[in-house]
């Protein structure tokens, strides 16, 4: 089976945790399943940008992105991010392959239209799995970041859910996993949602009960149950170790999410 497993910069923080979920990618491979993992590495792009003395900031989720932060993101997530991820991966037995969505052209990106203007904020317009089936049979992982190439000859910044959205639709995936720093998507009485259908989501935004960075989560689950994914899960990072099982077996943590 395919899974496609996002991780969140948050994540990619804790040397331990990254360590399972490495085992946990590693686990899933020997047991012959073909896995790519898309990141994002929001907190640590926040934090070299701080060092660069440009201040953050984001709108529905969405970080506002002009050309110095463009390049830096480039820097941060297909450079020091996606090389330490796969050095973990290595570290567990696994070979795994690093790419930025520009590599290949297996990802080609148009900017975003948004108002107000985001700037190099970019979204999937087309998508290639030749060089991602290539790592695939050479037993590997593809280790894909959130940066895409433009039609214009432009890099742009791809929130990273909808990169893993899109990934997912490219290679026909069975399972799209969101391994996040929380423990699902809560509803109102603050408990987490074990099953969300999309046909709830509207009125659960209208009523600012999911906002923030939970916004482009939820639309990136709906592109990929649209595409044609049969399962997609809002999974905390800490509950990695359930992979291997989730599509055999029951799984009780975060929150299941469903088309209908």
């Amino acid at each position: 089976m395919k899974y496609v497993v996002k991780l969140g910069g948050a994540s990619l923080e804790q040397p331990e945790l990254l360590q399972a979920i490495g085992k946990a990618i590693a686990d899933l491979v020997a047991d012959g399943h073909r896995v790519a993992v898309v990141h994002g590495g929001g907190v640590q792009l926040t934090r070299t940008l701080a060092q660069m003395g440009k201040e953050s900031q984001f709108i529905s989720g969405l970080r506002v992105t002009d050309a110095e932060t463009r390049d830096a993101a480039l820097m941060v997530l297909a450079g020091r991010v996606n090389k330490s991820l796969v050095a973990s991966l290595n570290q567990q037995g696994q070979s795994a392959v690093g790419i930025c969505g520009g590599d290949g052209q297996v990802f080609r990106a148009r900017k975003k239209r948004t108002t107000p203007d985001l700037g190099f904020v970019g979204e999937i317009a087309a998508t290639d799995p030749r060089w991602i089936e290539a790592i695939w049979t050479m037993n590997s992982v593809p280790v894909i970041s959130s940066i895409a190439l433009g039609f214009d000859g432009e890099y742009y910044n791809i929130n990273a859910d909808e990169m893993a959205a899109a990934t997912a639709a490219c290679v026909k995936a069975d399972a799209l996993v969101f391994l996040t720093d929380v423990p699902g998507v809560k509803g109102a009485d603050g408990t987490v949602m074990r099953w969300l259908s999309l046909r709830d989501v509207p009125a659960l935004q209208q009523n600012s009960v999911i906002s923030g960075g939970m916004l482009p989560k939820l639309n990136a689950c709906r592109d990929a149950l649209q595409a044609g994914v049969k399962r997609v899960r809002i999974l905390p990072a800490e509950a990695a170790r359930v992979l291997p099982d989730l599509i055999s077996s029951r799984v009780e943590q975060g929150t299941e999410v469903m088309a209908a």
